[in-house]
């Protein structure tokens, strides 16, 4: 594979990744908003129709009486989009930066023990911990992709 598209793969990859972690920061900021909307009109008597209401309710009575509490999502909002600007390093110079590639491929796969301990303390359901680490098995393939792709480049003797 020549260097031109051995680069479109790592940009290509590169792209989901960073699209990926601003918008989970992006909607992070209006939480309640969120949950609002979907509380209002996500219709069924399931256990994840129950949870889903549920936490709506806590957020909102949080936001309440203790606004404070929700800067620290938005701490985590702003960590998402710290960590989507990391990428660019990767986009200007891939082999230089390949460090970031493998980071983030150990903090996908630290998704899995951080939503199972950290979900069974908080009582956060076992169905939504599965959709928390889709997060991490999504988000590792790109990743994974993206540092095959530059160790290539790495091999052709390109040193950008």
């Amino acid at each position: 594979m020549n260097e031109q598209k051995l680069q479109l793969k790592i940009k290509r990859c590169l792209w989901v990744v960073i699209i990926g972690l601003a918008l989970s920061g992006i909607t992070a900021f209006p939480l309640e908003t969120e949950l609002r909307f979907l509380s209002n009109n996500v219709k069924g008597s399931g256990l994840m129709t129950s949870w889903l209401h549920h936490t709506y309710f806590a957020v909102q009575t949080t936001n309440r009486q203790f606004p404070s509490l929700s800067y620290g999502t938005d701490w985590l909002a702003f960590a998402h989009l710290l960590l989507a600007l990391l990428f660019f390093g990767v986009l200007r110079n891939p082999t230089k930066n390949i460090w970031v590639v493998q980071f983030g491929m150990i903090a996908c796969i630290a998704v899995f023990p951080l939503a199972f301990i950290a979900g069974h303390i908080r009582y956060i359901p076992i169905f939504w911990r599965l959709i928390d680490c889709t997060f991490g098995l999504v988000g590792i393939i790109p990743l994974f992709l993206s540092g095959y792709y530059i160790r290539k480049l790495e091999q052709s003797g390109i040193k950008k």
